[in-house]
């Protein structure tokens, strides 16, 4: 048995535990936490992506409030 299908068969049974009238809504959450944590992944990969083609530069704090000040 693969991993996946264990964690699948898992979930199934986890579901088949709940009343009925609460499956719908646990599974919704579930979808919606496996979505925000692939596009927190997707976001971490492009931003190492960046640090490693060197499109990223240390950030000066100072320098920002500086510049945030003279715009006023």
């Amino acid at each position: 048995m693969t991993p996946m299908n264990s964690a699948i068969e898992k979930a199934v049974e986890a579901l088949e535990l709940l009343p009925e009238e609460m499956r719908e809504s646990a599974a919704d959450y579930l979808l919606s936490q496996a979505k925000k944590f692939r596009a927190l992944k997707d976001a971490i990969e492009e931003g190492m992506a960046d640090v490693e083609a060197g499109r990223v530069v240390p950030w000066d704090l100072d320098e920002f409030l500086k510049q945030a000040r003279t715009k006023r």
